[in-house]
């Protein structure tokens, strides 16, 4: 058998301890799949007496995480410290240099330095792999960049987060209001103390990011994704979306089209009918649409200590086999430039959620703020009455283009009669 390949951890929290016990439990396993035992020689992180629940005496521990990817007795670091700068970024940075394979989960360095780092893991013949950085245990990126290799690649989709779809889900399910079910998943560890990436729509983002690299074969663009949260999602509009048809989830799209880019996050109203509106809870789901193979789905968890451990551990085998694959599909120097869309030009239909003054008139003045638009409805909705009271008016538009249903937004937030800002979601008919 080939000498073990000798693995660096640097960060040992929740999927660090998976990715060991994994390496411990599955040693036989991996090494029967790989040709060759793997074994960690040294390890680093904030704490150092804490029980991993492996023995980790015959690792060298570093306090410095930077210092690790200098061990001569280390092949492949496996960062898993977080973050787009700081010390993260510096060890890939420092290992790929000293020509050692890197295996990373971090979604945010990629989404900012991804192109970067894929050109020095070139230079020095070295891995960049990072299948744990988008939708967990799901094989997405393999599946993209060598799975679906022979096509080309119109779109890419999918549900980025898990922490946004079990929100979404819980309020669709129980009828409660957003805080509320953000409280409990707090509670439940489905969100951090602090929501904000999640829920504001920045991870998904990070995510779609690189999965449109590897989609599209073009560099890397953080700062081209268009990025909206779940946060105005009421209990209400759950509800009407159900009496529509549709369910809403919090989405990331990416597709090509007249040599175009397009990115963005936020909340859809998917057909209740489509595979994805059928995911729920804290699962990811993700959606490619090939020339020849047609759309094909990967759906499963989306994170946590197995399904992260189990994505990084599939990375270290193929560099145990010396598969050396560019990052994003193609070598760095030949990814494409992206040539953003304007988001003026998007086509769509949307549903728009008015909460308005119930008083002869009203519906006339919504109907001619979007003729003067030309914004065309589909379908309009108004429960009950409520005379000089507030009462929410709901419709749906015909596919029309975004800076026309912009300025009818702005439109309608001037009438006297409307009470809130308009809330708009768009519908995709996947």
């Amino acid at each position: 058998m080939i000498a073990p390949l000798k693995i660096g951890v640097a960060g040992l929290g929740t999927v660090g301890g998976g990715v060991l016990k994994l390496l411990d439990g599955h040693a036989d396993l991996l090494a029967g799949r790989s040709g060759r035992r793997m074994i960690v020689t040294a390890v680093s992180a904030r704490t150092r007496g804490r029980d991993r629940g492996v023995d980790l005496s015959g690792a060298r521990w570093y306090e410095d995480a930077t210092a690790l990817a200098a061990d001569p007795d280390v092949d492949v670091v496996v960062e898993l410290i977080g973050g787009s700068e700081g010390v993260a970024r510096e060890l890939c940075e420092t290992a790929l240099s000293r020509g050692k394979h890197v295996v990373t989960a971090n979604k945010a360095l990629l989404a900012l330095h991804g192109t970067g780092l894929a050109r020095l893991a070139e230079e020095n013949g070295v891995a960049l792999a990072f299948e744990a950085a988008v939708a967990g245990g799901i094989p997405v990126i393999k599946g993209l960049r060598e799975g679906l290799a022979a096509n080309g690649i119109k779109e890419v989709h999918g549900i980025l987060n898990g922490t946004c779809n079990y929100i979404l889900t819980e309020m669709r399910e129980t009828g409660r209001e957003f805080g509320d079910v953000l409280a409990e998943a707090q509670k439940l560890g489905y969100a951090e103390a602090d929501p904000s990436f999640d829920i504001d729509g920045v991870d998904a983002a990070h995510k779609l990011a690189i999965l449109t690299s590897v989609a599209f074969g073009c560099a890397v663009d953080f700062e081209s994704v268009h990025i909206e949260g779940i946060r105005h999602i009421s209990a209400l509009d759950i509800d009407y979306a159900r009496e529509l048809g549709y369910r809403i989830k919090l989405l990331g799209i990416a597709r090509r089209y007249n040599g175009n880019v397009e990115q963005r996050v936020h909340p859809a109203m998917v057909p209740v009918d489509s595979p994805i509106a059928s995911v729920d809870g804290v699962f990811n789901a993700v959606v490619a649409d090939g020339d020849f193979v047609e759309k094909v789905t990967f759906v499963g968890r989306g994170a946590g200590a197995g399904p992260t451990a189990s994505a990084v551990v599939a990375d270290l085998v193929d560099v145990a086999r010396g598969r050396i694959s560019p990052a994003f599909g193609v070598p760095s120097d030949r990814l494409e430039s992206v040539r953003a869309a304007p988001p003026e030009e998007r086509r769509g239909a949307y549903y728009l959620r008015l909460m308005v003054v119930d008083r002869p008139g009203v519906i006339a003045e919504v109907a001619a703020a979007l003729r003067d638009e030309n914004v065309s409805m589909e379908s309009f909705l108004q429960r009950g009455r409520a005379p000089g009271e507030a009462v929410p008016v709901v419709l749906t538009t015909h596919d029309t283009d975004e800076a026309s249903m912009q300025r009818a937004l702005e439109s309608l937030s001037r009438l006297e009669a409307v009470l809130e800002a308009p809330r708009m979601i768009r519908i995709e008919q996947f």
